[in-house]
């Protein structure tokens, strides 16, 4: 544990220290390079929490939840409390807060509706106790804000990793359905106008030389009939847009929701190298084997507890990151190597 808080210290991971308070603030000054950043999501708060000793012993400097951070699915204000309450309080996943600094956004089943979107009537009260959860300041100015998003920045100037987590819930538009299926509604949204342009600042110009992007569902992949954003094409296409236009450097997408693991690859025009999605789902329970297609794959899709790893290689020129699925026992079900 000793090895665990000098890391912790030094990358200024702790919650006075490089995480960010605001949508819109960073801190980094005089920072070490963050190095390995792990994510998930996925877990239920009944279940059994196997993959928590893994992850601690990975030592990662960041620790993403990435959405249904626990079931709650209730309007009742206590029954999600009582199930945050239940997930912050397992024994090993509190060691991993005291030693790393912990991020997220929510997705469906934590927001307080499955495939809820901006018409769930709790969203407000519902963001606050995500944001307690996370263990937001009560003076934060996200505690005011609409919407869960916000960013991260770590790390000295020229290696700095700025992850940006978007909201893809409080400004949902409704899903358009044919049976149980979704299907695509190219005049519906998913960020709203504020927090499209809130995104466009952190992408202006950023001084990151990596950017992980993160939201509760997946970006690229568009066959399967579940959430997604091309569910709604044209924000998607927004957003692929304005990643070709504002040209972040090392632009990293993570997703969750799926019960699966995957990664899925991209070209975007403009934007000088390859675009990966990768998807991490879930921590505690997973779908069983199945085959499912994916045009975007790249690699097999996994269905075994996992959780996402992220190695951002600051020696090598160019920049490359190495991503894993990674299981319990210290197991690996995937590696992509991902070059800038």
């Amino acid at each position: 544990m000793k090895n665990l808080f000098t890391l912790g210290l030094l990358g200024c991971v702790f919650a006075t220290g490089c995480r960010t308070t605001t949508p819109n603030t960073s801190a980094s000054g005089g920072q070490q390079p963050v190095s390995v950043i792990a994510f998930g999501s996925c877990s239920d708060q009944k279940r059994p929490q196997p993959l928590w000793d893994d992850i601690l012993a990975q030592k990662p400097n960041v620790w993403i939840w990435l959405g249904d951070n626990i079931y709650g699915d209730s309007e009742n204000l206590d029954t999600l409390r009582n199930k945050y309450a239940r997930q912050k309080s397992n024994p090993v996943y509190t060691q991993l807060r005291q030693s790393t600094s912990v991020i997220g956004v929510w997705d469906d089943h934590d927001y307080g509706v499955n495939d809820g979107g901006k018409e769930y009537p709790r969203r407000r009260e519902s963001q606050q106790l995500m944001l307690d959860f996370f263990d937001v300041p009560a003076n934060s100015p996200r505690r005011t804000q609409e919407g869960a998003y916000s960013v991260h920045t770590y790390g000295p100037r020229g290696q700095r990793v700025k992850v940006i987590l978007l909201d893809g819930r409080y400004f949902r538009d409704p899903l358009r359905k044919e049976g149980r299926n979704n299907v695509p509604d190219p005049t519906g949204d998913i960020l709203g106008e504020t927090q499209w342009k809130w995104l466009e600042t952190q992408l202006t110009n950023s001084d990151a030389e990596v950017h992980i992007i993160g939201c509760g569902i997946q970006f690229i992949a568009d066959e399967h009939p579940y959430e997604k954003w091309a569910n709604f094409p044209t924000a998607r296409q927004r957003l692929f847009d304005l990643l070709g236009k504002t040209k972040p450097k090392g632009a990293i997408l993570i997703s969750g929701d799926r019960h699966i693991a995957e990664v899925a690859k991209v070209s975007i025009p403009g934007l000088g190298y390859d675009l990966y999605d990768i998807t991490s789902s879930g921590l505690t329970h997973v779908s069983k084997p199945h085959v499912e297609p994916n045009r975007h794959r790249v690699g097999e899709m996994v269905a075994k507890l996992n959780y996402g790893h992220i190695t951002v290689n600051w020696g090598q020129k160019p920049l490359s990151a190495t991503v894993r699925i990674k299981g319990d026992a210290d197991s690996t079900h995937l590696t992509q190597t991902i070059r800038f």
